[in-house]
C-alpha cells in the first residue's frame, strides 16, 4: 500500500485569480471545477487527473487570508540558463508576482510572493531540475529531513533520491516531474500554511486503510472544522497539513 501525490494544494481568497496567475506563470491552463469553489491549474491539451507526470496545483477558496507569517511549504520553479532566469522573474513580476525578503541573503535564486502573498522561488538553472517541468520541486521547511524522508518514503510509492541533515529528496519512481524536498530551516511552525500536498490512493486501496497506516507511521488527526467531506485531514510528524482524497 502507498500512496501518490495528487496536487499542490494552494488556498485562496480569489481561487480564479490566483489560478490563472500560476497558469500563466507555468504554461498551464486554468480548469474551471463543478463546484466553482476551486480552480485547478495543470497542462494544457485537456484536463488530466492526476496527471501522470506532472505535480498539478489545485486553488481552492477559503474566506480567510493568509498570515504574515511565512509559509513552511514552497513552490521552486525552473529555469533554463541565466537568461530563462531573469525572463521568467520579469514576466512574473509583470503577472503580479512581487519580490519577498525571507531572510535569504545573497542567494543565486530569486524569492517572489504570488498575488497572494503565498511565496516561490525562481531557481538558477540547476542540471537536476532539467526534466522535471516547469516546477522543480514541492519546498517543504524541516527541523529534521532524515526523519521527515521517512516518515515521507513510507506514505509515498516515491523513491528517496538522497537523504541528509540538511537535505532529503524524493521523486516519482518513474523518474518525472518534480522533487519534493525537505530543507532544514530555522524556527517552528507557528501558522497554518496556505500551501500543502494533496494525496490519492490507487483505484482499489481503500482510503480509511491508507489513513491508518499513516497514523502508525506517525501522522495526527487534523480537525479544520471541515465537518463531513470525503479527504481526510492529517498533519505529518512535524506539523505540516495534508489531506488524504478519496480514490475516484
Amino acid at each position: 500500500m502507498a500512496l501518490r501525490p495528487a496536487h499542490v494544494n494552494i488556498k485562496a481568497l480569489d481561487h480564479s485569480a490566483v489560478g490563472r496567475f500560476w497558469a500563466q506563470a507555468l504554461g498551464w491552463h486554468a480548469y474551471s471545477t463543478g463546484s466553482g469553489l476551486t480552480t485547478y491549474v495543470g497542462p494544457a491539451g485537456g484536463l488530466v487527473w492526476p496527471d501522470p507526470v506532472a505535480l498539478g496545483i489545485d486553488v481552492v477558496a477559503v474566506p480567510e487570508p493568509g498570515t504574515p507569517t511565512k509559509n513552511r511549504v514552497h513552490l521552486d520553479l525552473a529555469s533554463a540558463s541565466a537568461a530563462h532566469q531573469t525572463e521568467l522573474v520579469a514576466r512574473l513580476r509583470r503577472l503580479g508576482a512581487t519580490p519577498v525578503d525571507v531572510g535569504q541573503g545573497d542567494v543565486p535564486w530569486t524569492v517572489l510572493a504570488d498575488p497572494e502573498g503565498n511565496e516561490f522561488c525562481v531557481l538558477e538553472p540547476r542540471e537536476v531540475y532539467r526534466d522535471t517541468g516547469p516546477i522543480a520541486a514541492v519546498v517543504v521547511d524541516c527541523a529534521d529531513p532524515r526523519a521527515m524522508a521517512r516518515f515521507w518514503g513510507e506514505a509515498l510509492d516515491w523513491t528517496l533520491h538522497e537523504a541528509t541533515d540538511d537535505l532529503a529528496t524524493l521523486r516519482s519512481a518513474q523518474c518525472v516531474g518534480p522533487y519534493i524536498e525537505f530543507v532544514r530551516s530555522p524556527g517552528v511552525k507557528t501558522a497554518p500554511d496556505r500551501v500543502h500536498l494533496d494525496l490519492l490512493p490507487y483505484p482499489g486501496d481503500d482510503k480509511d486503510a491508507e489513513v491508518a497506516r499513516l497514523r502508525a507511521l506517525g501522522a495526527d488527526h487534523l480537525d479544520l472544522g471541515q465537518g463531513d467531506v470525503p479527504w481526510t485531514c492529517l498533519t505529518d510528524p512535524e506539523g505540516h497539513e495534508f489531506c488524504v482524497l478519496a480514490p475516484s
